[in-house]
């Protein structure tokens, strides 16, 4: 007896039909470029394929300068959200045209320093300070100044010779944007990176060597650390201490936006809104360690309660064009041959 195709196509759809239904629909995929540590948002990426179970985060992690350098020769393809301390770099792509406008319902609940055009968004508060060994400075010798710590290097170079920590400004993007600042703030910052330089201070390309340093007793001070960083390192390492200084201290932030050609927008912009969320915010100060931006937290890791704590002299760096001043060539070298003046002619 002939077979009759289409009886028998028929009943083979018959058969699939249920599978087909019942399938587990395909995750859609969230491609996070960032410059954190996973390990430091681990909890957050669970939290939101746990809301959105028909998303996966895809999170590639990278030092900052080479997130920007990927970015830019993938030709601005294959991100959904890009996520970087770099604030420079950050607004330099956003200036550049490489970022979607998205009018998170979160907003209203940021320092206006934190959001630029519906397009940048910052999302942490991190203060920049020092940190230094417990064991070796007694506690009226901490400094609470730039000029008090200028002074006290330059009291006695000898003991600080080689055992004060920095950053390299030329290996760190972030170092180098501290150090722009730190001179716009006041050209007595200048005092501070020649007293560095009569100390023979160690370079390093981040905190956590810097942190390391001091754990290890190498270093007895490091100068311009994040933080975040330093705080929890200081919670498992009781002997190293963090401290703000008074005069001023400036006040950095991880800044996200979703890129212009993501691929997939709308999981784009879920994730930036669940980064920017209370919850969201909740998990990386608890899990990750980094201050919440919000201002209607009133958590002890957060925007508001670190404001009490520094006062008038927090210097939150905002996002906007003032921040592409010293990636010009020109500007850049001048701050660069400037800090390299102060610091190795104070070696000599």
């Amino acid at each position: 007896m002939p077979i009759n195709r289409r009886v028998l196509g028929t009943a083979l759809f018959a058969i699939a039909a249920p599978l087909l239904t019942t399938a587990a629909p395909v995750a859609r995929r969230v491609t996070v470029l960032s410059a954190t540590d996973r390990i430091a948002v681990q909890p957050l990426i669970d939290d939101f394929q746990h809301r959105y179970p028909d998303y996966r985060v895809d999170y590639r992690e990278s030092g900052t300068v080479e997130l920007y350098e990927h970015f830019l020769a993938e030709g601005s393809k294959g991100a959904d959200v890009l996520w970087s301390s770099a604030m420079d770099l950050q607004m330099k792509l956003v200036n550049d045209g490489h970022a979607m406008r998205h009018e998170s319902p979160h907003a209203p609940n940021l320092p206006r320093w934190a959001v630029w055009k519906q397009e940048a968004y910052g999302t942490t508060y991190e203060p920049v300070g020092i940190a230094y060994s417990r064991q070796h400075l007694a506690p009226n010798e901490v400094p609470r100044t730039h000029a008090a710590l200028a002074a006290l290097l330059r009291s006695d170079t000898q003991r600080f010779h080689g055992r004060v920590a920095t950053y390299d400004i030329e290996r760190s993007g972030i170092g180098f944007l501290i150090a722009a600042h730190d001179a716009m703030v006041t050209p007595q910052s200048w005092e501070v990176v020649h007293a560095l330089g009569a100390c023979q201070a160690g370079l390093y390309p981040d905190t956590q060597g810097m942190l390391e340093a001091l754990a290890a007793g190498r270093s007895l001070l490091a100068y311009n650390v994040l933080g975040t960083y330093a705080e929890a390192f200081a919670r498992r390492k009781p002997e190293v201490g963090v401290l703000y200084l008074s005069d001023y201290t400036l006040v950095m932030s991880r800044v996200a936006f979703v890129a212009r050609n993501a691929p997939n927008p709308q999981g784009a912009r879920l994730w930036l809104d669940h980064l920017l969320s209370p919850e969201g915010q909740r998990l990386l100060a608890e899990a990750g360690g980094l201050f919440s931006v919000r201002t209607d937290s009133a958590r002890s890791r957060s925007a508001f309660a670190v404001g009490q704590q520094l006062g008038a002299a927090a210097r939150p760096i905002a996002l906007g064009p003032a921040l592409l001043a010293h990636l010009d060539r020109s500007k850049h070298a001048a701050l660069l041959k400037r800090w390299h003046k102060e610091f190795d002619h104070a070696r000599r």
